[in-house]
């Protein structure tokens, strides 16, 4: 038996980016990963984050923030780290003990976008589109053989 590939992802308030990551890496690896989200500052969902996801069927309306550093200190053990946060945040994320592989892609904060609802809205699905897109690239980039066999 093949067991799944863990896989952290990090951003600032574990509020949007990395929930979304999360979500889609879980909802698509049909057991060859297993994805876990975290954040430096957590915080509360992001509203505009759980709209968009329910439109992808996916409901993260009951999800809580994590802190990474909790996860850190309970010495819990990923073969990916993802911080998905901007730049300057990216240099704070810890160093997990058996790490594999480490990775900085970053996706522009919803919490940081203006305009009226319907404008923000139509920003978050981009930026929801782009992280479902990724995760999908990630995970046929770290798909081995067998685990290739358990996807299909």
């Amino acid at each position: 038996m093949v067991h799944a590939k863990r896989v952290l992802f990090i951003c600032v308030h574990n509020s949007a980016r990395s929930q979304m990551a999360e979500a889609f890496m879980n909802s698509l690896a049909e057991g060859a990963f297993l994805a876990e989200s975290a954040g430096f500052e957590p915080g509360e969902i992001n509203a505009l984050v759980i709209e968009a996801m329910a439109e992808e069927g996916l409901d993260i309306s009951a999800n809580r923030s994590k802190s990474v550093f909790d996860l850190y200190k309970s010495g819990r053990i990923f073969d990916y780290v993802v911080t998905v946060c901007d730049d300057a945040r990216e240099g704070q994320c810890p160093i997990f003990p058996g790490v594999t592989r480490r990775l900085h892609i970053p996706f522009t904060d919803p919490a940081a976008l203006a305009g009226t609802h319907e404008e923000k809205l139509a920003e978050v699905r981009k930026i929801r589109d782009a992280i479902r897109d990724k995760v999908r690239e990630l995970m046929a980039e770290w798909t081995d053989d067998t685990t290739k066999r358990k996807l299909a």
